[in-house]
């Protein structure tokens, strides 16, 4: 006879926990969604901004730092080539004392002073001061102009290895400056890779338009520049308007925001120095409403970026990283100093 067995159910105690891990997971994966959407173009581009502004501010310190690293290593030339000037000469004062020392011993023998000083420090010799009085006239010349050389050189010794020191920590510093820089730019991207490509098409147009609105039809009005200094370089640095940033960059296919102003002003025989936080301090601050072509625009509280005022309240500079040199209305940016070279 066949079996008509009721097939066995599952324990309530099982289907309980079943039902309670199906429900937490849909819980889990609900809260997943929720806590991390996808960001709008808007969000991205505001992201976007403010990382290209702290790669900016990076990028200032490492124009600083860049700067530093090649005026040390300016003066560790010099204090090398001294050092080595100057053991050359300490060569010649000992050669010459030692010529002495043979003439003295062909005549009747060395003097004892001077077997000394032959086979010792002369500067720890002439500590002893009382040993010049054995030696004639001409050795003891010979004697403090050695010691007096060997000062010189260890003092210039130690100097240079004080600027190699510091050397090694610009160069340390300028390593860490770009890392963060190239950190922020590749952050920035990652975001921008995060948007669709029709997306990613409409900044980019909305950026070329703001490119090419600000160089063709600015109105610059008839501002007219304080000096021939400040209208070549304005003029300079139309020339490079469609240029791309680059952070670094000092010209003349691209440039970042203090590399513009400051090559603009090298057309025009004038040096200004290489970081925005510099060249605020190159030449005479004036108030916005003073402002003429061709004066420096120093923005943020930091100044950590400069411009060229253009004229009727337009400034001509390098932007950010995938933007180039164009004008741009002066309120876009906070102000705090303008500059007059």
């Amino acid at each position: 006879m066949a079996s008509h067995r009721r097939p066995k159910q599952p324990s309530r105690t099982r289907v309980t926990v079943l039902t309670a891990t199906a429900a937490a997971a849909v819980a889990l994966t609900s809260q997943a969604a929720q806590a991390d959407p996808k960001p709008t173009k808007k969000e991205v581009k505001a992201k976007v901004d403010k990382l290209y502004e702290e790669a900016e501010v990076a990028t200032e310190k490492f124009n600083g730092a860049k700067e530093k690293q090649e005026e040390l290593e300016q003066q560790v030339g010099d204090l090398q080539d001294k050092v080595a000037r100057g053991q050359e000469g300490l060569n010649e004062l000992r050669n010459g004392l030692g010529s002495m020392a043979t003439a003295q011993y062909r005549s009747g023998g060395i003097d004892p002073s001077v077997q000394l000083m032959l086979s010792s420090d002369p500067d720890s010799y002439l500590d002893r001061a009382s040993t010049l009085d054995q030696l004639s006239g001409k050795q003891a010349d010979e004697l403090r102009k050695i010691a007096d050389k060997q000062r010189a050189l260890k003092q210039q010794r130690e100097e240079a290895s004080d600027k190699l020191e510091e050397l090694a920590d610009t160069r340390k510093a300028l390593g860490g400056k770009k890392k963060e820089i190239q950190g922020k730019l590749s952050e920035a991207q990652s975001l921008l890779n995060s948007l669709t490509a029709k997306e990613k098409a409409a900044m980019a147009a909305a950026d070329a338009r703001a490119s090419r609105a600000s160089s063709s039809r600015a109105d610059l009005g008839d501002d007219v520049p304080e000096s021939q200094r400040a209208a070549a370089a304005l003029n300079a640095a139309k020339t490079k308007i469609g240029s791309p940033y680059v952070w670094g960059a000092t010209g003349p296919s691209s440039f970042d925001c203090s590399g513009l102003t400051s090559w603009a002003y090298s057309q025009a025989g004038v040096s200004l120095p290489r970081m925005s936080q510099d060249q605020m301090n190159a030449g005479t601050r004036i108030g916005q409403a003073d402002l003429k072509p061709g004066d420096l625009v120093i923005f943020y509280g930091d100044a950590h970026h400069v411009g060229l005022y253009a004229g009727n309240g337009q400034v001509l500079h390098a932007p950010k990283p995938g933007a180039n040199v164009r004008f741009e209305a002066i309120g876009n940016m906070p102000f705090n100093t303008g500059v007059r070279i």
